[in-house]
């Protein structure tokens, strides 16, 4: 195929695969963010001393906080250019959008905790199984429901 559709194609492809890109990156901050969270939660609050129910619950605030800085930074880097709703409703809309990836992300995230000592020793693996198996999720949702314009 040549000519303008074809170079529109492209385009779209080449785009996409920016956004994709930056997405992973933004993904990787957030995965920082997370295991950060996640640190301070099991050891300020002595979480960890409960097993895995304390790795469990640790993870629900260590998620949202980087759910919203994942958010913060797709909306001023990944997707510019989509339109711009007021910060709660869209902050809310991503939350809600990708809630799909963070059950699979919390899923696998348990998975690994519940397989064994090399995850409750070293939990940020088991954070980042998870950031990976909701990424495709995240992106889609993020994409498609979230930042429609970009």
């Amino acid at each position: 195929m040549t000519g303008p559709l074809a170079r529109l194609s492209n385009a779209r492809a080449g785009r996409l695969a920016r956004q994709f890109g930056a997405f992973g990156v933004v993904g990787v901050i957030g995965l920082a963010v997370d295991v950060a969270v996640l640190y301070a939660v099991l050891h300020g609050l002595a979480l960890h001393a409960y097993g895995d129910a304390g790795f469990l619950a640790a993870r629900v605030p260590s998620f949202f906080a980087a759910a919203t800085a994942t958010w913060a930074l797709n909306r001023a880097f990944t997707f510019r250019t989509a339109r711009r709703d007021p910060l709660h409703r869209q902050w809310a809309k991503f939350i809600a959008a990708n809630s799909v990836g963070g059950v699979v992300n919390y899923a696998a995230y348990a998975g690994c905790i519940a397989y064994g000592a090399l995850f409750t020793a070293h939990p940020a693996l088991a954070v980042a199984v998870g950031s990976l198996a909701g990424m495709l999720f995240n992106f889609t949702a993020s994409k498609l429901l979230v930042f429609r314009e970009a």
